[in-house]
């Protein structure tokens, strides 16, 4: 397929801002893609090479991409640079300077799907010395044949910058309308899979029964179920039917372990293949699980060496992104493994089974080492009285409060369900993303001082303002922000900063408002920042349903 096909659809994409409209387009022209190119196009076209259960990352950085163009085109860097920050979008920039381009190439080569695929593919694989040039030469090749509006979409690509408002939602809708399967049985399958190009193939040769015969897979992470949040014990016995599972909620990262006649892989709740930064886990799950082969869930909590007690998420989270140096941070930030939910188990799909013969069924195949890999501790009850004393000893722990389980409910990947619920005793909060930021003044103007938040619209994939918040942040944690905010910069105009949305943060609040003023519709009342959530990448902020849904709540207690 010649590569300026996908690039009229880019366009065609790019130019509407109707959800309904981009489905149609991307819907019909994915009816014309052949079966075997379809998992290449529709990753395409969420603007990724890899599905997002992949560790593996292009990791070009603008700098890359600034030595390819001069390169290719004879301009200098430091003009590069500057036609960059000019067009406020590399891609951009890229388009203009190969519109300018004196020098014509002899023998060009017309550009394949395929031929964009492969280069791109290559370029994690390079390493050792001479691996930035051969990096180059991989992109030169395919600048060098683009025309100015292949390469603007090859370099937003590159760069995870696609820019044409298709997310999640809107690539179910179309798959589901192009080989006309239902959307939730796309949105089931996806669940389980986690990769929209596989879900499209399958959809397009064997249909709704295909999707529907997609089990679980070992070593694919699946997505996890995640709890809604009540206010009262009270409340959580009455939705369950008056008698629950109660669990300490652990403060700690959200551990998958996908054991297979010994190997064990773990995966976060971003899908992030973490089985290196934490060989303990490896070795704990080898030594106690009693099964041919499983999929088992967990949380991984941080315990402070000397006092024994939990440490808060921050501090582990160091450990999840580092990659050197593994042996010193497992002395200094060792993991106790509290485990809560199994779906898979000697290749028999436990999902649908009820919570309490899951729990049993966990209780059976685990060898318990305390303090290192261990069930959560758990009560079953329809005493509030009861569970409120759990609730306290919680707390008094130095966990984040109790997790409330339907007894009968099955294992929803990816949902987050009413036959789960989290207490805790602050008030609701939200996980958003900051999409903007706004230099500080007088001692605090080499910082970002302020910063814009936005929800997350999971129809395009787009964020949109919500806030901005500058309170319940230290200078410390402003001279943080920046040095981690910097590098995601791409637009910049005089005090405010366009953002990548990259960065998720817990922010509390008054209240939620109705604002004709923001793209959202809503406005946070004094939000504040209670922490950053390296656990959480903008996939998992929440989205503009949720803030509808907390909206109407609030309305209703007033």
């Amino acid at each position: 397929m010649k590569y300026s096909e996908i690039v009229k659809l880019y366009s065609a994409l790019e130019a509407t801002t109707k959800k309904l409209e981009k489905r149609d387009i991307l819907s019909n022209f994915l009816k014309e893609v052949p079966v075997d190119l379809l998992p290449t196009v529709v990753i395409l076209s969420m603007g990724r090479v890899f599905p997002a259960w992949k560790e593996t990352e292009l990791g070009i950085a603008e700098n890359i991409m600034i030595k390819t163009i001069s390169k290719i085109t004879g301009i200098s860097e430091t003009k590069v640079k500057e036609q960059v920050r000019k067009a406020g979008d590399m891609g951009i920039a890229v388009k203009n300077l190969l519109g300018k381009k004196s020098q014509t190439t002899l023998f060009k080569k017309e550009l394949t799907v395929e031929k964009v695929f492969k280069n791109l593919n290559k370029i994690p694989t390079v390493a050792g010395s001479g691996s930035i040039d051969k990096k180059i030469a991989l992109l030169s090749e395919l600048l060098t044949s683009a025309t100015p509006e292949e390469g603007k979409y090859i370099t937003r690509t590159v760069l995870e910058e696609l820019r044409i408002g298709v997310g999640e939602g809107i690539v179910r809708d179309a798959i589901a309308k192009a080989f006309n399967v239902p959307p939730d049985v796309v949105e089931t399958a996806y669940s389980v899979r986690n990769d929209f190009g596989e879900i499209a193939q399958i959809a397009k040769e064997k249909g709704v029964e295909g999707l529907k015969k997609l089990d679980l897979k070992l070593g694919r992470p699946i997505k996890p179920m995640l709890a809604q949040k009540v206010q009262t014990i009270e409340e959580g016995l009455k939705d369950m039917g008056g008698i629950a599972a109660f669990e300490y909620k652990y403060d700690g990262m959200r551990a998958q372990i996908h054991f297979d006649h010994g190997k064990v892989t773990v995966f976060t709740r971003r899908l992030d293949n973490v089985t290196k930064q934490f060989p303990e886990i490896v070795e704990y799950a080898k030594e106690c699980i009693d099964a041919e082969n499983c999929i088992i869930e967990g949380e991984a909590v941080g315990i402070d060496p000397k006092t024994g007690r939990p440490q808060p998420f921050q501090r582990l989270s160091q450990r999840i992104k580092r990659k050197y140096g593994i042996k010193e941070m497992m002395k200094e930030i060792p993991v106790e493994v509290n485990l809560f939910d199994i779906m898979y188990l000697n290749n028999e799909n436990y999902v649908k089974k009820p919570f309490e013969e899951r729990r049993k069924t966990l209780e059976r195949i685990i060898k318990v080492i305390p303090r290192k890999f261990q069930l959560a501790v758990q009560i079953v009850s329809s005493d509030p009285k009861e569970v409120s004393k759990f609730y306290k000893k919680s707390l008094s722990l130095g966990h984040e409060g109790i997790m409330i389980k339907n007894l009968k409910s099955p294992y929803t990947p990816g949902s987050r369900v009413k036959h789960m619920y989290k207490l805790k005793p602050e008030k609701e909060t939200l996980d958003l993303v900051i999409i903007g930021a706004i230099w500080g003044e007088g001692r605090r103007s080499k910082w970002l001082g302020s910063f814009i938040l936005g929800a997350r619209d999971s129809d395009t994939n787009q964020f949109v303002e919500v806030g901005k918040v500058a309170t319940g942040l230290t200078d410390k944690n402003l001279e943080d922000l920046t040095n981690t905010l910097k590098p995601l910069i791409v637009e910049e105009h005089i005090k405010e900063v366009k953002l990548k949305p990259e960065l998720v943060v817990e922010v509390g609040y008054e209240e939620i408002q109705k604002s004709p003023t923001y793209e959202s519709g809503f406005a946070l009342r004094f939000p504040r920042v209670r922490r950053i959530r390296d656990d959480k990448g903008p996939e998992d902020a929440d989205d503009l349903e949720r803030i509808s849904i907390l909206y109407e709540a609030q309305k209703g207690k007033k």
